[in-house]
């Protein structure tokens, strides 16, 4: 029974797991390397290496880069303030120190991913006395650094080595299986309350997934154009989870309370049933997206949507909104806008998934 739990617990945790492994394993392995070429402070290898590791290639590319350039750009800097500003005493070390900081914080404060740079820089400075060896020791902090990043993209590359665009698709599931019951949730408010507290922490939990969404898919984009993946851009399925999210949106103003009777009684039915089509073709979708297969038809939804489509022309034909007012006109024209609007982007949503399986 333990090892069951322990199997599931691990089957879950699959993907912090391998990032556990792989940051061990870079930091071992670079102290290892470091012991053997000899280098003075291994632990900037160490940390390096540590530091690199990310949970996809793509996190640890741009980790990499970003700390390698920020070392050599620090170091530098720090060079040159060593062998150009004298600092004998603790005065002029302090004037020193600010020279090299204020440039570099400032840098920091525009592109955070260089935040190495000061460091490198007054380490540098500080570590070495002014005149002979800061180069030399300049020279080791980016050999330490680089030893790091290598070691560590190795590591990336070649155990259990985890693809943003992987962790891409189970962001976009999240959001997909939060849109769902959404979608079923707010077209239920067509004939009853909707329970408001729940509506705002349903858009929520959706926005929240396609941020990550957005976040891995710039990992899963440096992946392309570095050449270690081939997975297509990612820029097309987040650009249309954000419009599936903002048409859920327009559906969930327009029904803060249940339209007007008799209006009600003709739209609760087609409405909940296409809740219902779009709620299992959207899981049906993520689905797909994430085991790499075909979408599911979307002959319900079809069915839901002209069900639904029918019932709209029969209030006009019986002119049931001429009596309405103004404001519950706008409503209920706003609900079937917003339900085509979701109509054309779960059609676009589908094309990606297709996209992807073909690949």
């Amino acid at each position: 029974m333990a090892f069951k739990l322990a199997g599931e617990w691990a089957a879950r945790h699959r993907v912090e797991l391998g990032l556990t492994l792989r940051m061990s394993v870079a930091g071992l392995l670079t102290f290892g390397i470091g012991h053997l070429l000899g280098l003075t402070q291994v632990y900037w290898a160490v940390l390096t290496g540590v530091i690199v590791m990310q949970a996809s290639i793509g996190g640890s590319l741009k980790a990499m880069l970003d700390r390698f350039v920020g070392t050599l750009g620090g170091a530098g800097w720090g060079v040159a303030v060593t062998i150009g500003v004298p600092h004998t005493g603790a005065v002029s070390t302090g004037i020193a120190l600010a020279v090299a900081l204020i440039p570099l914080a400032l840098l920091v404060a525009f592109r955070p991913a260089y935040r190495i740079a000061p460091v490198t820089a007054a380490i540098v400075l500080l570590g070495q006395p002014a005149g002979g060896g800061v180069i030399e020791a300049a020279l080791d902090r980016v050999f330490e650094i680089a030893l790091g990043s290598i070691v560590a993209l190795a590591v990336a590359l070649s155990l259990a080595p985890a693809r943003a665009h992987q962790a891409l698709y189970a962001a976009a599931r999240d959001a997909m299986d939060a849109m769902a019951e959404q979608v079923a949730a707010l077209l239920a408010g067509v004939a009853a309350p909707l329970d408001g507290a729940a509506v705002l922490a349903g858009h929520d939990r959706i926005r929240a997934a396609i941020e990550r969404a957005v976040a891995v898919s710039d990992e899963a984009a440096r992946e392309r154009r570095s050449h270690v993946s081939d997975a297509p851009d990612p820029d097309p399925l987040v650009r249309t989870l954000r419009r599936l999210s903002h048409d859920l949106v327009i559906i969930g103003r327009a029904l803060p309370e249940p339209l007007p009777e008799p209006v009600r009684d003709r739209l609760a039915a087609p409405a909940a049933d296409a809740g219902a089509a779009i709620a299992a073709f959207v899981t049906g979708l993520g689905d797909a997206l994430t085991a790499g297969a075909l979408p599911p038809s979307d002959r319900a939804v079809d069915t839901a949507f002209d069900a639904y489509s029918a019932a709209i022309a029969g209030l006009r034909r019986d002119r049931l909104t001429v009596a309405q007012p103004d404001a519950e006109v706008e409503r209920i024209f706003g609900l079937s806008f917003g339900l085509e609007q979701l109509r054309r982007n779960l059609d676009d949503l589908a094309a990606r998934v297709t996209e992807l399986a073909t690949r």
